[in-house]
């Protein structure tokens, strides 16, 4: 009697890892962190073949902030499973080094080739060296961070590219670009960002945050980029309403940040209002994030205004500093933005 349970006890467990185990993990494991993923590798040979055979959840390499990053990433695309990647995550990942690069390079070329997103944020050792072997290796790279970084130049971003010159060569070799951030890199221009605007049209995120230096004369080529979902213009001083009104000429954006934009009136927050009508489109697939933080010519007008043109999509609105906007309660404000979840004023 017992080998005969213990007989269908192992028949219901193979029919479990061959069945049931697969219509599981095709519903979790694309909804599961990386880390995740590879800690279920581990439980069983059935559910590591299962894991396996499904190539969608092993185009990602998220190491950051990990240890040892730099022979974790060796040992990845040194697997059959990691050999069609296209987007790593070295993002804090501090003892990557010029070297490890140079080693993928030299031992897993083949596994780079369709890479298309890489984040080098905060790896303070990673040098010009680094910047050319990885932009060398990686034909179809379009999205590149690297933010934090006190060792890279000009000379290293040339196959890349942080100053003016820097921008013309990205504007030159990198048309197809999709997001570009540029936090910080207070050395560039007018003449430097208009490279840029003028020739990579597929622009759908463009990080301008904390520079202070552009004016209308760049902004107004904002208009240009027909694809642009994300602006970050925090702390754009000299982002008047005329340069506004350019903007609001990109109908696909979704996500505004106006921090400090001091110069900005309700004429400027009107015509975006208006000039974006296609947002209520894009409701259901994005969050509209509009802040307008510290902009003391804003008023209640443009509140209104933003209400008739997009309360079916505006969902977290930042007026903390605009002192021309009054207070409401939270049913005052719904009735404004019913679908509005955060908002904040004179906090």
């Amino acid at each position: 009697m017992n080998q005969k349970m213990e007989e269908e006890r192992a028949k219901e467990e193979e029919t479990w890892s061959r069945e049931t185990v697969p219509k599981v993990m095709r519903i979790v494991s694309s909804r599961l962190p990386q880390r995740d993923l590879i800690s279920l590798l581990l439980v069983s040979p059935s559910l590591h073949r299962t894991l396996l055979s499904y190539s969608s959840l092993w185009l990602v390499i998220d190491l950051r902030e990990m240890n040892n990053a730099g022979n974790r990433l060796m040992a990845a695309l040194s697997m059959p499973r990691y050999q069609n990647v296209k987007q790593i995550n070295l993002e804090f990942a501090q003892d990557i080094e010029d070297r490890h690069l140079d080693l993928l390079k030299t031992k897993c070329l083949g596994s780079l080739q369709n890479l298309e997103s890489l984040n080098l944020n905060g790896c303070q050792k990673i040098s010009d060296k680094g910047i050319e072997i990885i932009t060398s290796a990686c034909p179809k790279l379009k999205v590149f961070s690297i933010y934090w970084n006190v060792r890279v130049t000009d000379i290293g971003i040339q196959h890349l590219n942080i100053s003016d010159k820097s921008l013309q060569l990205v504007a030159d070799n990198y048309q197809e670009i999709e997001s570009l951030n540029l936090t910080r890199c207070v050395k560039l221009t007018d003449g430097g960002l208009q490279k840029i605007l003028l020739k990579c049209s597929s622009l759908k995120s463009l990080n301008l945050y904390a520079l202070s230096s552009f004016t209308d004369e760049a902004y107004n080529k904002i208009s240009l980029l027909s694809h642009l979902c994300f602006l970050d213009l925090c702390g754009a001083q000299n982002l008047s309403d005329e340069g506004l009104a350019c903007i609001a000429k990109c109908k696909n954006l979704v996500s505004l940040n106006l921090t400090w934009c001091v110069r900005i009136t309700d004429v400027g927050v009107i015509v975006l209002a208006q000039g974006c009508t296609s947002l209520e489109f894009l409701s259901y697939f994005f969050t509209y994030i509009c802040s307008l933080f510290g902009i003391v010519g804003v008023t209640d007008k443009c509140l209104e205004v933003l209400s008739s043109f997009c309360s079916k999509t505006l969902t977290t609105l930042d007026v903390n500093g605009c002192v021309g906007i009054k207070k409401r309660s939270r049913d005052e404000l719904l009735q404004l933005f019913p679908y509005l979840r955060c908002f904040k004023v004179h906090s």
